[in-house]
């Protein structure tokens, strides 16, 4: 999946590069010459300098200065030091003294002292006023005669007050080894499990025959006895491990354990309501992913913002967006819509699937009666639709202007002209904001969503669904005219570029939701036509914003419509869901997820959680259990029963992902700012590793254990619009169709 959201920074932070020894306490302190002069400020505190905004005072033997509040960017305040000699591969530690009063976070750095300002080392210390010291260890990757140390103190609405004292770096330290806690070696699904569903779990252990394994309730009674199943060694983890099936356990109780080998699970329940919390969570996640509209603390207390984008100092605002420089000689007001992730951008392709698959789940008669706790909530249009619509409404005004020669295309995307940090909340966005060129692909995905929204919005709003169908036609249209207007591979700077150098499924998918809507031979002959309609579209990997014709194929065999040869549609969809369900057999932790060579992809999660959806729809074409039990089976890994014994929903289970890649969901580096809302599904595994702080501490890993938990790893735990999208779809399906 293209990166979307590379942490570069304005001025003192350019580019993160995220150390390993970020999260790493240093070991015992070895022998090597000390780096750094005058870090006990006994003699003043020469050769420190601070930026011009501090006034330094060494007068008591540390170095201390009040810090001004309302800043907006971490680096808009700065202690440092410079100078400071690294060799490539030597292994240095670490060690301050500091103070913050009142409590709050700092950023600890060394870095190139020029831009990229490049980091070899970030930390985030937890300051508070009676002091602590804090301890790291990292490997320089590069000879630098110049590192600089930097404290970077801004970004705090409130002034506060920073002492700093016994600043030491050393080299010739042990090599920092990142060891993830992995917990009990009995990997389950912390959430639970239904009374009459499958009920699976994974055993880590060197023994090579059956174990005995028992079910303890909250009690401490042995409920249900069993014996593992070997299944030798899982490529997807490098463990050796069992399988335990305990599915002939269906009495419903709260706390239960699983003990094998030793080792007892974390707890889970098994309740025939489980999903209906994780239904309404995921899809309550889109409220406060909203641009240009205040966030209220009455409906998500803990969460309420300002408005972002909405033009209101400091920011330049979504209402009167100019091009880039040589695209075009207008403006559009293209505030609303979702941010699509950790940043502030908003993408037309990204956007389309997530929004598709809200309308989805209501044409399929999910999520109907859900209350959403939204602004609209209450009026005569589900909540579902609702969040869909403010989505969909920004899509339709990516749209070029009438009379301009692309008129009826859509712009690609929306974001700042260069690259935020975090933590930074979207009011507080200075940047100047730019229109992409048009793409096929976005134009596309308008029509496909646009042809779908004239469907579902017919009923509640038929000038809304008027104005779709309209949008929809000119897109195709204007997508025939222009069929390779591809998004530039190298436009990522301040946003992820999303490009797509194959635009044939989105054509596909588009012409399947224009034939059900309106019926028309011409829709029906591009979709016979297509090579997508007959081939094998069923991709190991799942499908994404990048590989659409899945979504045309699901609809059509799905919807009612008189296409010549529906039923053969609908068997390629049983076809697919068996490859998935092979692959889920086959695998020691029962996800229908096995991509070739082992390579975990950006975003593994989600398109776990597609694959779930192509599997879903084949229970509802069958009517077969099998195809139920491997979807429930399938949110296992998801909500814990994987190698990390981590549940990478934000609020589900008892170890769960809770620092997402975020700007404003950034408690981890501002607790005064929260967590990603509960029902957030994290990326997951990724084996590019293609963020700093993934390659220093993940460098080798195998593909299940390519995750780590922090919100600098934007590779492996960014969130974004189109992850949570299937989550909703596949735990409301659960929740409605489960029948367990």
């Amino acid at each position: 999946m293209t990166p979307r959201s590379t942490p570069r920074r304005m001025g003192a932070l350019a580019l993160a590069a995220v150390a390993l020894a970020a999260l790493v306490p240093s070991a015992a302190r070895a022998e090597g010459p000390e780096l750094i002069s005058n870090g006990t400020f006994t003699n003043g505190h020469a050769p420190w300098w601070g930026t011009p905004n501090l006034t330094l005072d060494s007068s008591g033997g540390q170095l201390c200065a009040d810090v001004p509040g309302g800043t907006v960017n971490p680096w808009d305040v700065i202690i440092g030091y410079d100078g400071v000699p690294l060799q490539a591969g030597e292994s240095y530690d670490f060690g301050f003294h500091a103070l913050g009063a009142p409590s709050t976070v700092a950023r600890a750095l060394i870095q190139l002292p020029v831009a990229p300002y490049t980091q070899y080392l970030s930390a985030a210390p937890e300051l508070t006023p009676d002091g602590d010291d804090f301890a790291y260890a990292f490997t320089s990757p590069v000879d630098l005669p110049n590192a600089q140390v930097a404290f970077q103190l801004g970004g705090k609405a409130e002034p506060w007050r920073f002492c700093l004292d016994d600043v030491t770096l050393t080299g010739g330290a042990e090599p920092p080894v990142y060891e993830p806690d992995t917990g009990p070696r009995v990997r389950v699904n912390q959430v639970g499990y239904l009374p009459g569903g499958p009920k699976n779990a994974t055993l880590v252990t060197e023994a090579t025959t059956p174990l005995p394994y028992t079910v303890v309730d909250a009690q401490g009674r042995v409920v249900h006895r069993g014996t593992t199943l070997p299944r030798g060694l899982d490529a997807s983890s490098g463990q050796n491990v069992h399988s335990i099936d305990f599915g002939s356990l269906r009495r419903p109780a709260t706390g239960l354990t699983l003990v094998a080998d030793g080792e007892t699970s974390r707890p889970f329940d098994i309740d025939a309501k489980i999903y209906q919390r994780l239904a309404l969570d995921a899809l309550r996640f889109y409220y406060p992913q909203r641009s240009g509209i205040e966030i209220t603390g009455d409906l998500r207390p803990g969460y309420a913002r300002p408005a972002g984008h909405v033009g209101t100092a400091p920011n330049t605002g979504d209402t009167t967006v100019p091009c880039q420089p040589g695209v075009c000689d207008y403006t559009l007001d293209v505030s609303g819509g979702w941010y699509d992730a950790g940043d502030h951008g908003k993408y037309v392709v990204n956007g389309g699937i997530s929004v598709h698959q809200l309308m989805s789940e209501y044409e399929r008669g999910l999520g109907r009666r859900l209350d959403l706790t939204i602004p609209e909530s209450g009026d005569h249009v589900p909540d579902i639709l609702d969040e869909a619509r403010w989505e969909q409404e920004f899509l339709l005004s990516m749209r070029v202007p009438d009379g301009e020669p692309l008129a009826g295309m859509a712009h690609h995307k929306i974001h700042d002209r260069a690259w935020t940090g975090l933590p930074l909340l979207p009011h507080l966005d200075s940047q100047p904001r730019e229109l992409h060129p048009p793409s096929t692909a976005a134009t596309l995905n308008l029509a496909a969503t646009a042809a779908q929204a004239a469907r579902v919005f017919k009923p509640f709003d038929k000038a809304f669904a008027a104005e779709n169908l309209a949008a929809a036609r000119a897109a195709w249209t204007a997508a025939l005219a222009n069929p390779a207007m591809y998004a530039d591979p190298n436009d990522g700077t301040g946003g992820g570029t999303y490009s797509d150098p194959d635009v044939t499924d989105e054509f596909y998918w588009a012409a399947a939701e224009l034939y059900l809507t309106t019926g028309e031979k011409a829709y029906r002959d591009f979709v016979l036509a297509s090579p997508h309609h007959t081939g094998d579209i069923w991709r190991d990997r799942g499908f994404d914003w990048g590989n659409t014709a899945q979504l045309g194929r699901l609809d059509l065999a799905m919807l009612p419509s008189r296409l010549p040869g529906r039923d053969t549609v609908r068997r390629s969809v049983l076809t697919g869901a068996d490859e998935y369900l092979a692959v889920a057999g086959a695998h020691p932790y029962g996800m229908p997820y096995a991509p070739d060579g082992n390579a975990y992809d950006w975003g593994s999660n989600h398109q776990v959680v597609n694959n779930l959806v192509v599997l879903a729809t084949a229970a509802e074409i069958s009517g077969r259990s099998k195809y139920r039990d491997a979807v429930v089976q399938g949110m296992d890994y998801i909500l814990g029963r994987n190698a990390l014994n981590i549940s990478y929903v934000t609020g589900y289970g008892d170890v769960a992902a809770e620092n997402q890649h975020s700007r404003w969901y950034a408690d981890q580096l501002d607790p005064a700012l929260p967590n990603p809302p509960p029902g957030t599904l994290a990326g997951g595994p990724n084996s590019g590793l293609q963020d700093p702080v993934a390659q220093r501490l993940l460098t080798g890993c195998a593909p299940q254990f390519c995750y780590i938990d922090d919100i600098e790893s934007w590779s492996t735990n960014e969130l974004t619009v189109n992850w949570n999208a299937p989550l909703a779809w596949v735990a409301g399906w659960i929740a409605a169709r489960g029948g367990c």
